[in-house]
């Protein structure tokens, strides 16, 4: 699986450590930064993230912020990004099987190092499921983000 990874500086140490174990089991990862524990702006590496789901130039995106909420809510305005921020290996998981979550958002200060593992393996472990009820809540929600509301 081909999956963007970034963050900004609070996110640094995780989406490193996150970099190696994907590479690790086969997944081809990019590292969009930051690459300093100098302050940057989430937004930034966000943007940077969702925009490569959205081309399609990598097939899952994620993304590590100090609580994850900014990271979250700056991915989703993009068209076709679908972010969550996840505590659980359920809804890690769960969020792509029934919602095609294509976007990890993580809290360095809100979860643990062995934690954001488990959730990154959990995600990038997720298929989604195209059972029909699945696919037509997708779609209603294709169909919020392209009427704007």
């Amino acid at each position: 699986m081909r999956i963007a990874i970034g963050g900004d500086h609070h996110g640094l140490a995780f989406k490193q450590m996150l970099a190696e174990l994907l590479r690790d089991r086969g997944h081809e990862v990019a590292d969009l930064g930051s690459h300093t524990t100098d302050p940057v702006d989430y937004p930034d590496y966000a943007a940077a993230v969702g925009r490569a789901v959205s081309k399609g130039e990598v097939d899952r995106g994620i993304i590590i912020c100090g609580s994850g909420v900014g990271a979250s809510i700056a991915a989703n305005k993009l068209r076709g990004v679908r972010a969550a921020i996840c505590h659980d290996t359920y809804s890690a998981g769960q969020g792509v099987e029934h919602d095609d979550m294509n976007v990890l958002c993580l809290g360095s200060r809100v979860v643990g190092p062995e934690v954001a593992k488990e959730l990154a393996l959990a995600f990038v472990g997720a298929s989604f499921d195209p059972t029909e009820r699945y696919v037509r809540r997708l779609r209603k929600v294709e169909a919020l983000e392209e009427s704007g509301g």
